[in-house]
Order: structure tokens, then sequence, then C-alpha cells
């Protein structure tokens, strides 16, 4: 084996992002070890994994130690949609902390270089437009969506703690909204949600009245910044924005995904959830020049992508992991 090949846990590795991480990274010769408890994922995404002789799943909670011997840790673990995160607000945010002690734990144990995924929710409310990561944020402690918001910051905490004090290789990222193949139709995250509904023939459902924006990120450029970021030897920790800076609003994309479906059903407008946030979109310009990352895929030809992957999906193979008041609003 060549010594630029190493052995590699992505925690959260049956998910949407960490699937598509662990193609990338089984596809490159690495040792690559998935943990998921499938809480909110599905073992069909890593399927076609699972006969290769340099993937090993193995189902497992986050919240408890694990013991394993690796170079490096993608920690991706925990739900990421709010329809998911608030179903059980405790264990996401067990998951949040908990997690991150145990793999910083396991990392300090086998000194390994350990990445964070974080998420551009550590913003909240954002009242600086981009968001640089200079920006502490606006975030209500106290909100449904606190559990993610909040434990997602002290995920970061922790990361930075350990660097200091422990001297830990640590990367952290702030992932913005990203789409594309493998998403759960029943995430209740836009981008599904208007295709979905779209192909099935139910009215595209926007919350409020359609003018808040959001910047979409296609999987592949994700997955691009995230490895460059961990793989980065220059001495940057993070934490920097990965996301896709043109901005939508949740109107514009509804038009666009019936235009590409060619679906004839209707937009509808019901009221807008507690703390959903107003504007995001990330400031980019330390991932240019730290990494030289940006993202490449136009939002056209990302959706025409994840379209074509939820028309040969079968939504009867899927769980609706909730029966929460989320899917309800969404009448799925």
């Amino acid at each position: 084996m060549s010594s630029s090949l190493k052995r590699i846990l992505v925690t959260g590795g049956a998910g949407f992002l960490g699937s598509h991480l662990c193609d990338r990274l089984v596809s490159q010769g690495h040792d690559v070890i998935c943990l998921d408890n499938l809480f909110t994922s599905q073992k069909t995404n890593i399927r076609h994994l699972l006969g290769k002789p340099n993937f090993e799943f193995i189902r497992h909670d986050i919240t408890h130690p694990i013991w394993l011997e690796v170079d490096e840790i993608y920690n991706l673990a925990c739900p990421a949609s709010p329809v998911h995160y608030q179903h059980n607000a405790v264990q996401t945010i067990k998951t949040n902390v908990m997690g991150a002690l145990n793999v910083l734990g396991l990392a300090k144990r086998v000194g390994a270089r350990v990445l964070q995924a974080s998420t551009s929710e550590i913003y909240g409310e954002p009242t600086v437009h981009p968001q640089p990561e200079s920006y502490w944020g606006n975030v209500n402690p106290i909100g449904i969506r606190s559990c993610y918001d909040e434990g997602k910051r002290c995920a970061e905490t922790l990361f930075f703690d350990y660097h200091r004090m422990h001297r830990l290789d640590i990367r952290v990222i702030r992932i913005f909204n990203t789409y594309g193949p493998r998403m759960h139709p029943y995430d209740g995250r836009v981008v599904s949600n208007f295709i979905v509904q779209a192909l099935t023939g139910q009215d595209l459902t926007i919350y409020g009245d359609g003018q808040q924006t959001r910047s979409f990120c296609f999987v592949d450029d994700l997955i691009d910044g995230m490895m460059q970021m961990m793989n980065n030897n220059e001495g940057f920790i993070g934490p920097v924005n990965l996301g896709n800076p043109g901005e939508f609003t949740m109107k514009q994309l509804a038009e666009l995904v019936l235009e590409l479906t060619g679906s004839t059903s209707k937009i509808v407008y019901l009221p807008r959830p507690s703390d959903d946030p107003t504007q995001r979109r990330p400031d980019i310009a330390l991932a240019r020049e730290k990494l030289k990352w940006e993202p490449k895929v136009p939002l056209r030809d990302g959706l025409a992508k994840t379209i074509e992957y939820f028309k040969q999906i079968n939504l009867a193979d899927f769980r609706r992991p909730t029966a929460s008041t989320a899917h309800s609003r969404m009448g799925l």
C-alpha cells in the first residue's frame, strides 16, 4: 500500500454528504470506515460500496465512545435538516456536543487529523450579508432550531479548545445549503421538497412570501472543498465557509424547478416557520485565498442532475423518518 493511502473514519458516512465523501475516498484507494446509526440516513446510500475491500460499515451512535485506529476523521454525524433535527432536539444536541467530544478524544488518542462539518446555521438570522467567517452570528439560544445551531457552535468551541490545549490537528468548515443526488426525499429541505412536489403533481409550498434567499452548492463542489480543507498542509485550520455565493429567492428556485421538471404544479404560500433566516449567502473569499476553491456547477445544471436522480428512485423505498408537524406541513 502506498504511504499516501490512509485509514479514514467518516462519521455520518451513510448520509447525503457522507456517502458522496465515502465514494470519493474509496475511489482514491483509502481504507474507509463509515460509521452511522442510520437515524436519518439510509444504508442504500452506501450499498454499492459494501462489497469493496477498502470499505467497512459500522452501525454505531457517535454519542457513545468508539475505539478505532485511523489517520483522519471527517465528523459529519448529525441530522442536518430542520425536520430531522427538531424531531429529537435533545438527541441532536447530544450528537453535536457528545459526538464532538468522542471524536476529539479518539483523534487525540491516535494522533489523527480531524475535520468538523459545521454549518452556516451558526450565523443564525444574520445582520451581516454575505456572512464572513469573522461574523459571530445572531442566534436564538432557546428557539426550535437552537438544538442544531447552538450544538454546532459548541462543537466548534470544543474543536478549537482541543487544538489550543492538546495541539490537536483540526479543520473546521461551515457548510452552506448543499443539494444533489441522494438527498432524502422526505428531509424537508427546500430543494428536495420542491422536486418531489413537482414530480408528484403536488403544489410547491413556500413558507413566507418567497423573498427569503439561500445559496445552493452542488454536492460535488462541496466534497471538493471539504477534501481540499482536510488535505491542506499550510497551517490553515479554519473555520472556512464552503458554499455557492449565488443567491436565489425561494420563489426563483420554485419557478426553476417547475421549468426543469415540466410540472404543472402551482406555487402556494404558507406561514413562515419560527427562526427561519431571511438571508443566507456565504462570503467565500477565505476559501478562494487559502484553498484555491470555489464552486463550479451552476444551479440549473445541478438541479437537472438532482431531478434525474429523483425521477429514478422509488419514493416507497424511503422511510419517512418522523411523524413530526414539519412533515405534516409538507403534505408528504
